[in-house]
Parts: C-alpha cells; structure tokens; sequence
C-alpha cells in the first residue's frame, strides 16, 4: 500500500448498505443481460477476436454509469516479444471517475481500480447449448465466459452504476478496465497499462472480478515455469527406422518420468497458501502439449522424427521459489538424458510467474471482508488461486500489491463446457463489490 494512503476503511453506514443492495437486486435483469452481450461477443483468446466490438461494448455502459472513458489499440511494436495475427487488434478500455457520481467532491484521496479481462478460451466440444448464446435462463447466464468473466465484468460496471443510483457521491476515484489477452499471460491489457502508466502506480487497492464465487475472495496465487523439451534425432526411411534415431521415442522417457516421479515427488510439497480446490495446495506439473516430427515438414512423412518436443507446465508454491524451481528442472531433465547417449535433449524456458500473496493488512482484503458481512450476512473465505491471473502484473509491473480477486461464478465451471453464472451471483457480486468501493475511497456527507 502507497504511504500516503491511510490504512482504515471507510465504512459504509448501514443505510447506504441497504440501498446499494437493493440498487443491486432491482438492477437483476439489467446485469444478466449486459452479461449476455458480452457473451455475445465472441473474443477467443487465442487468436483474440472482436476485442474492440467488446471494449466498445463495455466503455458505452461505463459512460452510462457516469465515468470518462479512453478506449486505445495496444501497438502490437509496443510488445516486440509477443505477436498476434495481424487481423486481432487488442484493444482496451478504461473509465474513470474521479470525485463522485454527481461530479461533486474533490477527486483527491485514494484511487480504487477494478479490473477485468474482455478475452475468453475457445469453446471446445461437449456443449449442451449455444456457448456464445448468453442466454438466461433457469436463473442462469449461459456460455463461454459468463464465469470467466464476462459476468465479473458486468458485475465492476453495475458496482458502479448502483452507487450512482443510490445517490452515493465517492470521496477517491473509482477506475474500471476491461483488458486483452490475460487467459495467454496479459502482457498487452494489464501490463501494458500499468507500464504507459493507465493505471497509475500509486494506486491503493484493486479489486480483480474473478469468478471465486461472491463468498470467497483469492488473496495470491501460485507460480509458473513454463517449458519446452526438445528431443532431437536423426532421420532415415520409415521401413528402416534402424538408420536413425528415434527423437519421440527419445522423448518417451521424460514423458513417463514426468507421470510417475515427477508427479510423486511435487505432489508431496503443500503450501500453507489457502488453494483451492484442495489438491492445488501441493505442487504440480502437466504435459500441456507434444509434437513430433520431421525438421522443417509441415506433416509427418515416411520417416524417422528428428525432433519432438513436450511443453511442461509446472505450477509451483511460495516456499519453493523461481530459482529453485528452474534449478531443479534443469537437473531432473540432464537427469533422463544421462540414461542414454542417444538422448538428446534440449531446454527452452517459456514463461515465468512469480507466486503472489496480499499482504495480510491490505486494504482491499478488508474492504471486501467487511462488504461481504454487511451486504450478504456473511464471512468471506480467503483463498488462493491454482491459476495464476492478472495480479501477477499489478505486483511485478508497478509494486501494487494490494490486490485481490473477488467477483461471481462459479470457479469448477471455468474453461469448461456448459459454463454459466447464477444470476444471484451477479447481483451479490455487483452489491458487494459497491460497498466495498464506498470502504475503500469513502462517500461524501449526505451521500
């Protein structure tokens, strides 16, 4: 938290409570269906779709909600180690209000920002409807991103909409954003905000509508080291595979030490960090993908692979630590190769995130402790991410560290066919996060 922030809350008073939830509860349909259009528009990450129509999209109902807005294309020069097709722009928006719903008020004070990202995962198979229906119904909005979070989204702006029309005058200013490409690692939406300064460093807290569920808040997440392996060979006629060198059947033995002792010894490591579900709490690591073949061929011939490669992911805890990490895997991967001189084995490092813990006196964890109990009669469980999210970026990029994720959905539904998000979520989602914006930056007399 900035030095210059005070570390208490501003409370909310009971009958501002009540008249934010029932903003929230009247404003029901309103939220569903803005949650449905957004849906509605099909931003698969990757390639990264549509992110304009859907930053357009958003920025029209923040200026509704009374906030500036600045909608502005990431130059794809301003990432030179990241590219995208030529025809998917990533686009981003950003509202502010500064001073109040009324235009009243100072703007001075602290600085709250509400961020969430535009893109969602493709779809896959096994639907039993529409994923890009963002239809409502038995309660529910339905398809891809309703949870993971279309809804969270929707949730940020009616936050601030039902502050508006509860009359609610904010002390600080209120920012939201909806951002591109957090599900490939953000580097265009978060990270590219905070370093042309769009969210400002001093920020005091950020609030991230992740779909943990309007009960539970993620206080941090765990860390990745994303790898490839590439195993090479040598070629020769597919009837005389005896002339080369088999490079996927090289790779065979990493393979099966990755499922059996690789997978026995980190599963042995726990974190104390409260992850969710409960078998994330141990270390873990995952075959994301393999790919074997012959050097330079677009498909497999009649011949001995020369090259096959596994990309590893492996998710690691607080204790263990990046350099550990990296040691370690370098060590276990020389270790298969040794096994035979015919193994050929070559390391490449993909991506790297640090594990994120919020501090335990942050401001955000106690706005939305004390907004939960006032809005919902309920105790928020902290808990932690197995994914990791754009808090990675508000930490490493510009030293925010008070952040959290809270928002609706349902988390076991993320990425998965037939996603929803009960509608209930998003209004005691949409109710909460508005109070626990009124705590954070503090209501002007009379509002």
């Amino acid at each position: 938290m900035p030095a210059s922030a005070a570390p208490a809350l501003h409370p909310a008073p009971p009958a501002l409570v009540d008249r934010l939830r029932r903003e929230a509860e009247d404003a029901a349909d309103e939220i569903a269906a803005f949650t449905g259009e957004l849906v509605r528009i099909p931003t698969v990450n990757p390639p990264g779709r549509h992110y304009r129509e859907c930053a357009e999209r958003l920025g029209g109902r923040l200026r509704q909600a009374g906030l500036a807005v600045e909608t502005f294309e990431t130059p794809a020069a301003a990432r030179p180690g990241f590219r995208w097709p030529t025809d998917c722009p990533r686009w981003n928006v950003v509202g502010r209000l500064a001073g109040g719903t009324g235009g009243g008020g100072s703007g001075a004070g602290r600085r709250l920002h509400l961020n969430g990202h535009l893109d969602v995962v493709p779809a896959g198979a096994g639907w039993s409807f529409d994923p890009f229906s963002g239809e409502v119904r038995d309660g529910a909005v339905r398809g891809r991103g309703t949870s993971d979070m279309k809804g969270g989204l929707a949730a940020a702006v009616f936050a601030a909409e039902t502050l508006r029309r509860a009359g609610a005058r904010l002390r600080g200013t209120l920012e939201i954003s909806g951002t591109a490409d957090e599900e490939t690692g953000g580097q265009a939406g978060v990270a590219h905000l905070l370093e042309t300064g769009r969210i400002a460093p001093d920020t005091d807290a950020v609030l991230i509508p992740e779909p943990f569920g309007s009960r539970r808040v993620s206080i941090g997440h765990r860390g990745v080291y994303w790898f490839r392996v590439i195993s090479e060979g040598e070629t020769a006629h597919g009837s005389m595979p005896f002339l080369g060198e088999n490079a996927a059947l090289h790779l065979a033995p990493l393979l099966e030490a990755i499922r059996t002792e690789w997978t026995a010894d980190f599963g042995r490591r726990r974190t104390e960090l409260p992850v969710v579900p409960e078998d994330a709490r141990h270390a873990t690591v995952n075959v994301n993908g393999l790919l074997a073949g012959q050097t330079g061929a677009e498909a497999p011939s009649p011949q001995v692979p020369d090259r096959a490669e596994a990309v590893v992911d492996r998710r690691f805890l607080p204790e263990e630590g990046l350099a550990a990490v990296r040691a370690d895997i370098a060590r276990r991967v020389a270790a298969v190769a040794a096994g035979d001189p015919a193994r050929r084995y070559r390391l490449e490092e993909l991506l790297t995130v640090e594990p994120v813990v919020t501090p335990a006196d942050s401001l955000a964890r106690a706005a939305i402790r004390f907004a939960v109990r006032e809005t919902l009669g309920a105790e928020v469980e902290e808990v932690a991410s197995p994914g990791t999210y754009d808090q990675k970026h508000f930490a490493a990029v510009a030293g925010i560290r008070d952040c959290v994720a809270y928002g609706p959905g349902i988390l076991e539904l993320a990425h998965r066919p037939d996603e929803l998000c009960p509608v209930t979520e998003l209004v005691d989602a949409t109710a909460t996060l508005a109070v626990a914006a009124a705590a954070i930056l503090g209501v002007e007399a009379g509002g």
